[in-house]
């Protein structure tokens, strides 16, 4: 075969048209598992966040706004995980938008099975204020940042989720931090034990899942930055467990993420606090915790009141920081 004749061979296989996506291929877009061979037939958009490369694909289907707008939010929430942890967790990341009926922001699931992927489901006539209301996103992505554990310790993956996402949309300015505090007052209390329950590795019910999770989060939080005078605080413990390869990719004891993390803080706050609360129900003075940190709800109005003892402490909490 002469030169010309490969050189042919290889324009035509560059500009092939991609295999047409079959009702298999629109079925499993919304199936339990992530379609990472979808991404080898649909067009992306390449975005860098950091040092992190963001590949975004929109399976078919309409949507009221352009792809352009929802590109920018995505890459938004992805700066803004980035923001708290110091960098993005993983160095590529697949972005699957679907579309679907009716309107917002519908699920999110993170996927690491092969490679780190995110697949969003929004309804078609899902508008700019609801992708800029929305927690989902940032959700997912903070999945990324912790690594694969046991299924007993599914708490810790969904709490540190659901807690991160609200500090870290406050620390960006995206939520005021009357709004989290608030959520945290009105939602925490979900996460307490209650009859029967065995601790946070054996109660498997979703208040105790997220918010219980939610709620060592916190707890965790105070306690590092009551020892440390404000010198580390959870964040800081975050991102030497991301620092050490510790994200959604990589599988490890929860032990081990632990040790990680409280060796950055330089005291044990982390693994002590699993200890206790690992398999017996310990109870939590919430509403002494919210007067301590200067925390009130009146009403719809949360109020924060600066002569509180550990008002430092909520105040750096939702510190923006370098």
């Amino acid at each position: 075969m002469n030169f010309l004749r490969v050189c042919a061979l290889m324009l035509a296989l560059i500009v092939a048209p991609r295999p047409a996506l079959t009702q298999d291929d629109a079925d499993a877009f919304r199936s339990r598992r992530m379609p990472y061979e979808a991404f080898d037939r649909l067009r992306a958009t390449h975005v860098m966040i950091g040092d992190t490369a963001f590949d975004i694909a929109f399976a078919p289907g309409a949507l009221d706004l352009p792809q352009s707008v929802i590109i920018d939010w995505i890459a938004a929430s992805g700066r803004t995980v980035a923001a708290y942890y110091g960098r993005f967790p993983v160095d590529h990341l697949r972005v699957l938008v679907v579309p679907a009926d009716g309107t917002g922001v519908r699920t999110g699931t993170a996927f690491a099975n092969h490679g780190s992927a995110v697949r969003i489901v929004l309804g078609r006539a899902v508008t700019e204020s609801q992708l800029a209301d929305d927690w989902i996103i940032v959700h997912e992505l903070v999945h990324l940042a912790f690594p694969s554990v046991a299924d007993q310790h599914h708490w810790i993956e969904e709490g540190l989720a659901t807690y991160v996402e609200s500090i870290a949309r406050v620390q960006v300015g995206q939520l005021r931090a009357e709004q989290v505090w608030g959520d945290f007052v009105r939602r925490m209390p979900q996460g307490l034990p209650a009859a029967n329950d065995h601790g946070l590795d054996h109660t498997k019910t979703w208040g105790r899942t997220y918010w219980g999770g939610a709620m060592f989060c916190l707890l965790a939080d105070v306690q590092i930055r009551e020892r440390s005078h404000n010198r580390f605080g959870l964040q800081d413990a975050l991102r030497a467990i991301v620092a050490a390869g510790g994200n959604m990719e990589s599988e490890w004891p929860l032990e081990r993420a632990l040790h990680v993390a409280d060796a950055a803080i330089e005291t044990p706050v982390l693994e002590t606090l699993y200890d206790q609360m690992k398999a017996a129900p310990v109870p939590v003075d919430l509403p002494q915790l919210w007067q301590r940190l200067g925390i009130e709800l009146r009403g719809e109005t949360v109020l924060l009141e600066d002569s509180a003892p550990l008002t430092p402490v909520r105040k750096a909490i939702t510190a923006a920081r370098s």
